[in-house]
């Protein structure tokens, strides 16, 4: 007890649970006066006596609790004090940095290490970012999580736990402080030291192996097209220009034959070939002796898929994957994804049909041992993909097959074909099925046959893959990451001009009594004059055979180029496009092109993209078409640029010079900024 300024005396009371515990005396108390009471009413001389024990239990208590109760409390207070200076001392002397900030990121609090790093004093109350850049508000833990956060300061690296402390939950018994509203907290942090496993960490990551494949594309068509006596000095220039990429990148590269190569290098290795983006695959085209064929490479490299074997594996998935995009590229296959560098130039056609008749063969054989065909492409089904159907459709029934043709929506583009196939006997009654029908008609004797994808997410009906146990796909395309997996035949070459020229030369070699009618034969080449654009674009030495062979079985141009007239709808749509075209980095022609009224505006933009290629300076076109929800975009180019590998950034892929991608959930404005962004991204990045 001591006095206060005004004289009056403060006490010092018990609270909480302590005086809670005072609280059993009193009832000690309340239980002798009623056992006083009741000896008194049983024996007056015995209430006398319990009556002065139990007032001198009374005296005494209430003597104790005067005496001791300042001392308790004085020694209580003592200990909190001893105690709370113990922990504060504990707490600052931690040798692991510690600290606290409030909500809006200014430093509360930090003990010695953490000051000691930081040279700072303890009661700074800066923001941390001013302290540690990476530290903001955004990166603190939500109201019940905790986060982690890795940062650099100085040369030391810290991994920072970040941890909501509601201050609501400590003082809420607490009388000498009151909080206002919900929600008030301090952010506590602790710095662990990790530098040296951070060290450790990255040497094993640069440590890793990588295991690597390098194939030369076309080593006997260039050897052929230099003088012999310059063939040996050919092979040995590029020998040495790829061994000494390699060797200058710290790999190890080993002949296995005279065009194969194969690569062991680590991860550091691969980073510093990666960051070059592989300057190898322009750099061997420079390699001329006279050689009026350029020489190509392609390269598949396997690393994080665990040993040497498994990586080896994975590079020769890649090298397979390079090669089916049409060669002159390199594929990078770790455990996460699949890197694609290079691929800018077409892949030059090769002469032979080898290929073809082997493929042909197989097919037959397929066929001939199943019960049923149904042959299906992409949806939203166009002329080269309906084409390829009924090629396919013909083989089979001179195989005396039963077949069918499944068709979703039928558009503009393909219904006048589809009638007109309707028209003749053989396709009157079951050919044409749709979804639901073909699914009754698959089973495990089934032939599935995919022509003009190679990608299950774009099949016309993908339930069909997972139905039967044969499935074929006969492709044009290059071959992304995303493929039908198992197919019995695969034949897929991005040099072929379309999926109708492939199906074209397949029946030459298919069955010698084999032979169009008129009316498929004009369905095939309207394929081939789709996808050419009249014969301008990817035509070649092949292509011209196959429309010669069509001609042979009655096609006829003047009905294919009546089929193909638009009505004026179309044609304003169209021109449109044309007219309100942007030139994008003086190089890109951007444009929309609308669909109101237009019954398939998706093959409308198609024509748009290979119109604005018309115009000088544009290297490659891009037509963005709102349709069913969707941003459809057509991109085209001649032979400057890749639109493969800018469509295959936004989900889509195609051809070199003809491709397309779709969008869902943005509009045409949002489709054009992304469009853009992938442009400006890919040439500071040097892809394009």
């Amino acid at each position: 007890m001591k006095d206060d300024k005004n004289g009056n005396k403060a006490q010092l009371r018990y609270s909480g649970r302590i005086l809670r515990h005072w609280y059993w005396c009193v009832l000690l108390c309340l239980l002798f006066l009623f056992l006083t009471a009741g000896t008194l009413y049983v024996d007056t001389l015995a209430g006398c006596i319990t009556g002065v024990f139990s007032l001198g239990l009374y005296v005494t208590i209430f003597a104790l609790d005067r005496y001791y109760r300042p001392k308790v409390l004085l020694e209580l207070i003592d200990f909190s004090q001893r105690f709370g200076g113990v922990e504060k001392e504990i707490l600052d002397g931690m040798m692991i940095p510690y600290g606290f900030v409030l909500p809006d990121g200014r430093i509360a609090w930090m003990n010695a290490q953490l000051c000691e790093m930081t040279k700072r004093a303890s009661d700074c109350h800066k923001n941390i970012s001013t302290v540690f850049p990476q530290l903001t508000a955004a990166a603190f833990p939500g109201e019940e999580e905790e986060a982690v956060e890795e940062i650099h300061y100085g040369d030391q690296t810290f991994r920072v736990v970040m941890k909501r402390i509601h201050l609501q939950e400590i003082l809420q018994d607490m009388d000498v402080a009151e909080m206002e509203g919900e929600g008030c907290s301090v952010i506590g942090l602790h710095f662990f030291d990790i530098t040296e496993i951070s060290s450790l960490r990255k040497e094993n990551f640069e440590q890793k192996p990588a295991v690597g494949l390098l194939y030369v594309d076309n080593y006997d068509e260039a050897m052929d097209s230099v003088e012999d006596v310059r063939r040996s000095m050919l092979g040995a220039l590029v020998d040495r220009r790829i061994t000494k990429y390699v060797v200058s990148a710290g790999g190890l590269i080993k002949n296995l034959e005279k065009d194969k190569y194969l690569l062991v290098m680590n991860r550091v290795s691969l980073n510093s070939l990666m960051e070059d983006r592989f300057s190898l695959l322009e750099d061997v085209k420079t390699v001329n002796l006279g050689n009026s064929m350029n020489v190509t490479i392609s390269i598949g490299v396997g690393t994080d898929n665990g040993n040497y074997t498994q990586n080896f594996e994975a590079a020769h998935i890649a090298i397979e994957m390079a090669l089916a995009r049409g060669g002159d590229q390199a594929v990078v296959k770790d455990q996460d994804k699949i890197s694609y560098y290079g691929g800018k130039t077409q892949r030059s056609e090769s002469n032979t049909r080898v290929r073809a008749r082997v493929k042909a063969q197989a097919l037959r054989e397929l066929i001939g041992a199943r019960e049923r065909v149904v042959v299906m492409g992409h949806k939203n089904t166009d002329i080269d993909s309906l084409g390829a159907s009924v090629g396919v459709c013909s083989a089979a029934m001179r195989s005396g097959k039963p077949v069918h043709i499944v068709l979703g929506d039928i558009t503009s583009s393909i219904r006048p074909w589809v009638n007109f196939l309707k028209d003749n006997l053989e396709y009157a009654e079951d050919v044409f099925v749709t979804h639901e029908q073909a699914i009754q008609l698959t089973n495990e004797n089934t032939v599935v046959v995919v022509v003009d994808t190679n990608r299950p997410s774009m099949v016309e009906c993908e339930e069909l893959l997972y139905l039967s146990k044969t499935i074929v796909v006969l492709d044009h395309h290059r071959q992304g990451t995303d493929k039908i997996e198992n197919a019995a035949l695969s034949y897929i070459d991005p040099a072929v001009s379309s999926a109708c020229e492939m199906i074209t030369e397949i029946l030459q070699y298919y069955d010698e009594g084999v032979r169009l009618k008129p009316y498929e034969a004009d369905c095939v080449y309207a394929g081939i004059i789709i996808d050419t654009d009249n014969f301008l674009t990817k035509t070649g030495m092949r292509t011209f055979e196959a429309a010669a062979y069509l001609r042979r079985n009655g096609a006829d141009v003047t009905r294919v180029r009546k089929v193909f007239r638009n009505d004026m709808a179309t044609y304003k749509a169209r021109a449109e496009a044309v007219r309100h075209a942007e030139l994008y980095m003086d190089s890109y022609a951007i444009s929309a092109c609308p669909s109101e009224g237009l019954d398939n505006p998706t093959v409308v933009g198609a024509q748009a993209a290979n119109e604005l290629l018309n115009i000088i300076g544009v290297k490659a076109s891009f037509v963005l078409t709102a349709y069913r929800d969707k941003i459809y975009i057509s991109a085209r180019a001649i032979d400057e640029v890749n639109v493969q590998i800018i469509m295959e950034r936004l989900g889509g892929g195609g051809h070199m010079n003809i491709a397309g991608a779709q969008l869902t959930g943005v509009d045409i404005e949002q489709a054009r900024l992304t469009l853009k962004e992938v442009l400006t991204q890919m040439t500071k990045e040097g892809a394009l």
